[in-house]
């Protein structure tokens, strides 16, 4: 089998002239946190991006598509970023929320634009895991209430309040926490007790929730948080009038609704700006992070102007969040993303992308299951189809070969045995076909 060549390019990259490759390895051993855990055995050390593709200290290039676990999303160094950043950088960098400055205020306003019903306020932060922090103190606050509901398998952050969110054990460390949070069953079609093949299955997955608050809980919640395809744990997509359902039961007992967009907002899925849009539903709390910033430290929490009223009797505020820079950046994204029509282009490499898969799945019994929406997508591998017992080592085989092979991927899933495909939301139809090719050639040599 001939090896998959990448697509043209027109792009050079710059020589790398830094610490060799033997000193920065010597040097992150030393001094960076063993938590720190880079990809494949021999680690790649990447210098340079250009929109889908990464150069590593050699000059090679690879095809992006897990674009820095799912946050570039308009594409590495996108030049419209980068200079209104470097514009912003020049002119002032920080001075923190005791002072007016216009850009927090011009991203907030067109922030909220892009949400739909009375999601209008914007709290920003730096991170995932800070936006999700806050979300739950918000609905605490607002609601009196103090339990919590999250799904199994959900992944909401590694921060002490966020790890009682997230509900994979390979995340979570052994010390007290995730008192008042309760996990719902997940609603997995593929691994489930009830699959794609039951027109009911969401309805009795939102039961689930209603099953769970009335016998773990007082009876009151303060929230339920769901991602709207949940990443960390393999791109996986709800039954459908599973999140309707859940948010009617969660309302009913007092609580909040909050959709963690981290991963699947701003045009990812294709058919909506926003994850939760898939699903019929306005959530009270959407929290963001990753791609809303193309790679600057940037995350928000938006909702309504009561619950956000909920804050107002302490002083609460965030050093970095809403800062000069990290606002510039935010700006330039939804112009990019709305200029350069990238919901659009999700939802038509996506499909790509799943046409690929399911003509992989035809030829290679290993496939257990293909899925996902827009650029938000995942192949979970299994040993054998009718036990679907994880194909765990299989799955870091093919993760390496697509490397060897100029392709980088993600992986996911409890036995990390779910390939995660999420690229740049500018990926173009011959990176789509260049997926499929290298896929097929490492899933063939296994």
């Amino acid at each position: 089998m001939t090896a998959p060549v990448l697509p043209p390019y027109d792009y050079q990259p710059r020589p790398y002239d830094g610490p060799s490759y033997d000193d920065v390895v010597r040097l992150k051993n030393r001094h960076v946190t063993p938590t720190s855990i880079p990809f494949y055995k021999k680690p790649l050390m990447i210098v340079e991006g250009s929109l889908q593709y990464l150069f590593d200290h050699e000059g090679r290039r690879y095809l992006d598509v897990i674009g820095g676990i799912v946050t570039i999303s308009v594409g590495h160094c996108h030049p419209y970023v980068v200079q209104k950043v470097k514009e912003q950088t020049e002119r002032l960098q920080h001075i923190t929320s005791i002072y007016l400055h216009p850009n927090i205020a011009r991203y907030a306003g067109m922030l909220a634009a892009k949400m739909p019903g009375d999601l209008s306020v914007c709290y920003f932060v730096n991170s995932g895991s800070e936006a999700n922090d806050m979300a739950l103190l918000m609905a605490r606050l607002y609601t009196g209430n103090y339990d919590a509901v999250a799904l199994r398998n959900a992944y909401h952050g590694g921060g002490a309040s966020t790890m009682q969110l997230t509900a994979v054990s390979t995340w979570k460390y052994n010390y007290p926490h995730s008192f008042g949070i309760h996990h719902a069953l997940n609603p997995d079609p593929y691994r489930g007790p009830w699959g794609r093949d039951d027109p009911r299955a969401g309805e009795k997955y939102a039961a689930e929730v209603a099953n769970l608050i009335d016998y773990a809980t007082p009876g009151k919640v303060a929230a339920f948080f769901a991602e709207s395809i949940q990443g960390v744990g393999g791109a996986v997509v709800y039954p459908d009038g599973f999140l309707k359902g859940a948010y009617e039961v969660v309302r009913a007992a007092g609580g909040v609704c909050i959709a963690d967009e981290v991963q699947t907002g701003f045009g990812r899925t294709g058919t909506h700006y926003w994850g939760f849009e898939n699903h019929g539903v306005i959530p009270d709390i959407v929290t963001l992070a990753k791609g809303i910033g193309d790679g600057v430290p940037l995350a928000a929490v938006v909702t309504t102007p009561e619950i956000a009223n909920a804050l107002a009797g302490r002083i609460h505020f965030n050093t970095f969040g809403g800062n000069p820079v990290s606002c510039a950046a935010g700006l330039a994204v939804l112009e990019v993303i709305d200029r350069e029509a990238l919901q659009r282009n999700a939802l038509e490499r996506g499909q790509e992308l799943m046409d690929g898969y399911r003509k992989l799945m035809a030829k290679h019994d290993i496939i257990g299951d293909v899925r996902g929406r827009g650029l938000m997508t995942g192949i979970e591998l299994v040993k054998d189809r009718a036990t679907k017992e994880p194909a765990t080592a299989e799955c870091l085989e093919v993760f390496e070969r697509a490397k060897d092979l100029g392709l980088l991927m993600g992986k996911g899933g409890l036995a990390a045995n779910t390939l995660r495909i999420k690229p740049p939301l500018c990926l173009t139809k011959e990176d789509t076909a260049f997926v499929i090719e290298v896929l097929d050639t490492a899933l063939s040599a296994l």
